[in-house]
């Protein structure tokens, strides 16, 4: 059986509907009532089924390389400023996929399947880019943390990360995003010298147009990218005021670090639509690039098909709550949606008695970051919070070396 293409990246659909239909609106507002009236982190909340959709949070991570010829660029660049630049575009191009694409197909937000600890998601980009890999797995469910790895060895450069999520209440849904992601490459013009490292801070959400039933996500607040090279970029975000701006728009700025003012390039635009780049700092500066992110074109990922799938990856784990939600049957949704959740409880009970830890397949977990982090972290404000994420969450090459189906042997997610 030849491999499919997943939606998560391609764009094809799992058909999941529109905004809240008709005969759900009663229970859309009752749940939005016990939202607005609910003290904690609104992700241990269970959702109503008619509200879920059809993707795990562990296929989330192939939104950041829909397009690998652009995730490649900056390892081609011998001009390190230009390098920075081009790390920067490439982190805005991935804002439209991973925030708006939902919302573009289905006509509102979903919410998202909670992944289970030790779900996987394998897959890979081929293109003129060459082969990009992708590796994503659940380290930690409480709190809940996706680790993933992202990597492409024909132009020597590769994105790591994890991260949780944290979500409360005030006049709309407000998610923090706990976590970060490092791109490294090697140079060009000097394949011996060591790595160059970026650190991707993650930017905060809210969620706008829940009282009609049709959420979208905005993003507030400004994010980081800071390189062991000595430049940063600094992404701003605005959501559409009540009486001018536009939706999703942002500006962004590239400097040396520490010369915040000293402006090298600026950025602005929609991050669902379109942006232009500029030499120099605002309006007047040189226009030297122009991106739509509505026309450029998508790579799908490739996945294995169904019954290729180890029963611990997510397509072929959710399967049949996936099935179930495409057809609008909302009884079995949460009967099969019950029976992995109260498997994955008895596996934690079993766990604790025995005094053993889930063995993850692709990750390693460490107490702290690494002295190289810290350094590129405080220029911009950013710290690790390892108690929110479970620990701080590295690839582990010998690990991923090693890993083969069946990746839990005799096991099941459904017990």
């Amino acid at each position: 059986m030849s491999p499919s293409l997943n939606t998560a990246a391609s764009g094809s659909s799992k058909d999941e509907g529109g905004g809240v239909s008709p005969q759900n609106k009663g229970s859309w507002s009752s749940f939005l009532k016990s939202i607005a009236s609910f003290n904690g982190d609104l992700s241990s909340m269970t959702a109503p089924p008619f509200i879920l959709g059809t993707l795990s949070l562990t296929e989330f991570s192939a939104y950041w390389t829909q397009h690998p010829s652009v995730f490649v660029a900056p390892a081609a660049e011998k001009d390190p400023a230009k390098r920075a630049l081009l790390v920067l575009k490439w982190f805005l191009s991935t804002l439209k996929p991973s925030y708006s694409t939902r919302n573009d197909k289905y006509g509102s937000e979903k919410k998202p399947l909670n992944p289970f600890l030790g779900e996987l998601f394998l897959g890979k980009w081929e293109d003129e880019a060459g082969t990009t890999e992708l590796v994503s797995e659940q380290v930690s469910h409480h709190p809940p943390v996706t680790a993933y790895c992202i990597q492409n060895p024909k132009h020597g450069i590769k994105l790591e990360g994890y991260n949780g999520q944290k979500a409360s209440f005030s006049r709309t849904i407000h998610i923090k995003q706990i976590g970060h992601a490092l791109l490294t490459l090697t140079p060009p013009d000097n394949p011996s010298a060591p790595a160059e490292t970026y650190l991707i801070t993650l930017p905060n959400i809210h969620i706008e147009g829940l009282i009609y039933g049709k959420p979208f996500v905005e993003l507030n607040g400004c994010t980081y990218i800071s390189s062991s090279t000595g430049y940063t970029g600094k992404i701003d975000y605005s959501g559409k005021g009540w009486v001018s701006g536009k939706k999703n728009s942002f500006t962004a700025t590239l400097y040396p670090t520490g010369k915040e003012k000293d402006v090298l390039y600026s950025v602005e635009g929609q991050w669902p639509e379109a942006f232009t780049i500029r030499e120099g700092s605002g309006k007047h500066g040189t226009v030297i690039d122009n991106y739509n992110s509505r026309n450029a074109p998508i790579t799908p990922l490739i996945v294995p098909a169904l019954e290729q799938q180890d029963p611990w990856e997510a397509n072929k784990a959710w399967e049949k709550v996936i099935t179930a939600i495409t057809k609008g049957d909302m009884d079995t949704t949460n009967a099969e949606k019950s029976k992995i959740e109260n498997a994955q409880r008895e596996y934690r009970r079993k766990e604790q008695s025995e005094g053993r830890e889930w063995e993850r397949k692709f990750f390693k977990r460490s107490d702290k970051a690494e002295d190289w982090w810290e350094s590129l972290a405080k220029s911009i404000g950013e710290r690790i919070e390892a108690e929110k994420t479970g620990g701080v969450w590295r690839f582990d090459k010998a690990k991923a070396e090693t890993a083969r189906r069946p990746f839990h042997e005799g096991l099941s997610p459904m017990g």
